[in-house]
């Protein structure tokens, strides 16, 4: 069984950095897609940023030049290092895994709660 685990989050002030990790069950290799969600209250969930089997990267506008999605196939994790914190980066983030082709099949995490206050 395919399981996502995330971990990292917590209380941080504005312009701050936390490091979020998503441990896989199963070879991350296996994944042609990973990424990383957040859903703030009230809102819909949004993708923040993903990163490839061949290693292209890519972000929400929010985000470019603070995150970077990284992987360490050799710890079947996934990161996501978030730098220059701010308040409205307050969420819920998820991490995300495609795999398959016939039928492909996507995998979610519990979440992790960040928030970003004084």
């Amino acid at each position: 069984q395919v399981q996502l685990v995330e971990s990292g989050g917590g209380l941080v002030q504005p312009g701050g950095s936390l490091r979020l990790s998503c441990a896989a069950s199963v070879s991350i290799s296996s994944f042609y897609a990973l990424a990383w969600y957040r859903q703030a209250p009230g809102k819909q969930r949004e993708l923040v940023a993903t990163i490839l089997s061949g290693g292209t990267t890519g972000y929400a506008d929010s985000v470019k030049a603070r995150f970077t999605i990284s992987r360490d196939n050799a710890k079947n994790t996934v990161y996501l290092q978030m730098n220059n914190l701010k308040p409205e980066d307050t969420a819920v983030y998820y991490c995300n895994g495609a795999r398959g082709i016939s039928p492909p099949m996507t995998y979610w995490g519990q979440g992790t709660q960040v928030t970003v206050s004084s």
